[in-house]
């Protein structure tokens, strides 16, 4: 990770962290003991930072008995193990589901969460690295999303397959990985649907969309949930039902900038398993990048480097 995204992606994060020094600061006192003000500080913190309630507790037992073992004295040392536990919460991909070429990659997720965003973002990505891209645009219901799509794909230089407004969404994806599998492409990115995570009727497309593509595809499908940080507890109920329809392979979380409640990506690679394929931090084509367990931990907890 460079120094300047690291930057980038601690300033984004400065919300949640102010939330988590705060408390800790608060806790810690004028003692500037590591005691069990300290620790407790640091377990509310983490759940405030929606964390959850069981990985706080958990992480800040490691915490303690690392604390004892290290025989550590300062609180800016216990920080540095805390890194170290928050690291451990996420699992590693066994391949990045986006650098594993040719792919087709399914972005899914309720409305608002960035899924179209995400897709330009990730095809701007694929094509600085001189790879081909096409993009389906299999959200037809939503207003603007097939034009917002090719402002996106233009700045990208992709191809953009589309139909018509209110046209079959497994259609388009199906018209979408044909045309990538005639034209050689290295990733095809299909932009779904999204309404309310609890609708049947979306899941059940989803689901649609998802078989259609897998018997077309002579390439690998892998299917990406694009959550909204600023969801916060309502964001691991929805991966809870993406991934119990679909299996997904990963996680982009999107819009770090905007919350308090950064502490949710540790929530839901915890709970589900589920690696962090990539995060954003703002509205730039640039603002996305590979998830980096450490440095995540690193910028969420503002220890040194």
């Amino acid at each position: 990770m460079s120094a300047a995204w690291f930057d980038k992606l601690s300033d984004g994060l400065s919300r949640t962290r102010v939330t988590i020094q705060s408390r800790i600061a608060a806790a810690v006192g004028a003692s500037r003991a590591v005691d069990d003000a300290f620790f407790d500080g640091i377990e509310e913190a983490l759940v405030l930072a929606d964390v959850g309630a069981t990985a706080a507790a958990e992480i800040v037992g490691n915490l303690r008995q690392a604390v004892r073992r290290e025989r550590v004295r300062e609180p800016e040392a216990a920080l540095d193990l805390l890194v170290d536990l928050v690291a451990q919460e996420f699992p590693q991909p066994v391949d990045d589901p986006l650098d594993d070429l040719p792919a087709v990659v399914l972005l899914v997720g309720v409305n608002g969460s960035g899924k179209t965003t995400t897709a330009g973002k990730l095809a701007a990505e694929a094509r600085a690295a001189g790879r081909t891209v096409v993009i389906g645009s299999a959200d037809t219901y939503r207003a603007a999303a097939i034009e917002q799509l090719r402002v996106w794909a233009g700045r990208a230089g992709a191809h953009v397959v589309e139909r018509e407004r209110g046209a079959d969404p497994a259609a388009v994806a199906f018209d979408a990985v044909a045309h990538g599998m005639e034209a050689g492409a290295d990733l095809v990115l299909v932009d779904t649907a999204g309404r309310l995570h609890t609708s049947k009727d979306l899941m059940e497309e989803l689901k649609k969309v998802d078989r259609v593509v897998r018997k077309r595809s002579a390439a690998p499908v892998k299917s990406l949930l694009v959550i909204d940080a600023t969801a916060g507890q309502n964001a691991l109920q929805q991966a809870r039902e993406f991934h119990a329809a679909l299996g997904l392979d990963g996680v982009v979380l999107t819009k770090l900038d905007g919350t308090a409640k950064g502490g949710i990506v540790v929530a839901v690679a915890r709970e589900l398993g589920l690696p962090v394929v990539r995060i954003g931090v703002g509205e730039g084509v640039d603002d996305m990048h590979s998830f980096d367990a450490r440095e995540f931990a690193r910028a969420l907890v503002g220890a040194p480097s």
